[in-house]
């Protein structure tokens, strides 16, 4: 569910947590388990391709469709409208591919995932390309869940925590891959970067053949009774995931707008501007590195992270060229690249074991349904404030406001997620 790098899965924890549904772990050497592991690396990509892979050619599509009535809403959202469709389904993933089954969905979504995703390189209508994105969002979302629970179907202890941190590795870093490869397609014109999602296909015929169908442990339903016959916490999580759509907003803000910000700046060149939202995506990754080596209480950390952030908004809404924009946007993706894992690990502590999976599941709806209403956001800011530089700078106050409240409401000691001070 997805700053310039989106969300590594999050659902991952959940899976870390279903011990109790998972059979023998598979051999961990040889061929088999390295194309194994290869393709669900690959496919958990899928979703971060679909996520920035048009951002370099938005203004191109906002030219193409100047015409058409809503143009300038329209566009934006055919980026981000997969997040939404992320942020309905997430709470209800975790149902849906058990029902089913993991490989059996995995394989029909990725399918899908080539067949919707291809589908603007013959719609001329742009509320039909919404609604192909829409659908592109659906079968993302069984792709994510599908990959990382086999994960931790396949996998037990201390492997299966190595693979599922290296699926999170791989989703952020294919950003900066992804960024990149859209601007250089998106200079043959902005219908070229959707050729890229039938590559889908190719993995298709090795996942049917190299992907084992897991057996289920036989506790597994019993551990869901019992579960279902709790009461959830509802209160813990409120205020987190409230403040993790207000985070989501602030994470997607510089792959959504980078490119209209360059535009204005004058840099028509997809390339550049692919390249460009890279070296931000690249901060992205190094602030979650860094977050892995910080030490103390990611909830503490959270004021000092959302300035950075803050402060980051601020020298791209004063840019007057490119290389300072750049500067802006990798301050604040160094922010954000610490802001996403900080959030979901403050969602997870509070939650017991049996809880996280329904858990994980609200604050992915949060995040992708704050990613969604990001553009939504912008836009009602640049009309109130004039220009879209303005806007950005209008965020910038409002997230300094929000570290602010944070900073008073830890001093308080105030545990976020359950207190006001949280959201």
């Amino acid at each position: 569910m997805t700053g310039s790098a989106p969300p590594p899965p999050p659902v991952a924890v959940a899976a870390a947590a279903s011990d109790d549904e998972a059979p023998d772990s598979l051999p961990a050497t040889g061929a088999a388990h390295r194309l194994r592991i290869t393709l669900l690396m690959a496919g958990s990509c899928l979703p971060i391709l679909g996520a920035v892979l048009i951002a370099p050619v938005l203004p191109k599509m906002q030219d193409h469709f100047a015409t058409v009535p809503g143009a300038e809403s329209l566009v934006p959202v055919a980026l981000t409208v997969p997040a939404l469709s992320l942020a309905l389904l997430a709470p209800f993933a975790g149902v849906i591919v058990d029902r089913l089954g993991r490989k059996r969905l995995l394989l029909v979504a990725t399918v899908l995932y080539a067949l919707f995703g291809t589908a603007p390189l013959w719609l001329d209508s742009l509320p039909a390309i919404v609604v192909s994105r829409a659908l592109v969002g659906v079968v993302e979302a069984a792709i994510m869940i599908c990959c990382t629970t086999l994960i931790g179907d396949y996998y037990s202890g201390r492997l299966r925590d190595r693979y599922l941190a290296l699926q999170t590795m791989c989703s952020a870093a294919s950003a900066t891959v992804f960024f990149v490869i859209g601007g250089a397609a998106g200079s043959a014109g902005w219908r070229a970067p959707f050729w890229i999602y039938a590559v889908s296909l190719l993995i298709v015929p090795a996942m049917a053949a190299a992907l084992p169908t897991p057996r289920t442990g036989g506790t597994g339903t019993t551990a869901r009774a019992e579960e279902d016959r709790r009461p959830f916490p509802v209160r813990p999580l409120a205020g987190i995931c409230a403040l993790t759509v207000f985070g989501a907003l602030v994470f997607y803000t510089v792959p959504v707008e980078m490119a209209y910000l360059l535009d204005d700046l004058g840099v028509g060149s997809t390339g550049v501007i692919g390249l460009a939202t890279a070296i931000a995506s690249a901060a992205t990754v190094a602030g979650s590195i860094a977050f892995t080596r910080l030490p103390g209480d990611p909830v503490r950390r959270l004021p000092a992270v959302l300035a950075l952030c803050a402060a980051g908004f601020a020298v791209m809404s004063l840019a007057g060229n490119t290389t300072v924009l750049i500067t802006g946007a990798v301050l604040n993706c160094l922010g954000t690249g610490v802001l996403l894992p900080s959030l979901l690990t403050t969602a997870m502590s509070r939650l017991d074991y049996a809880d996280r999976g329904r858990g994980t599941g609200l604050w992915m709806a949060a995040f992708f349904g704050g990613e969604f209403l990001c553009p939504l956001a912008l836009i009602a800011a640049e009309s109130a404030v004039g220009t879209l530089a303005a806007a950005v700078g209008l965020l910038a106050l409002v997230t300094a406001a929000v570290a602010v409240a944070l900073l008073a409401g830890t001093r308080r000691s105030r545990v976020v997620g359950t207190e006001p001070a949280a959201g």
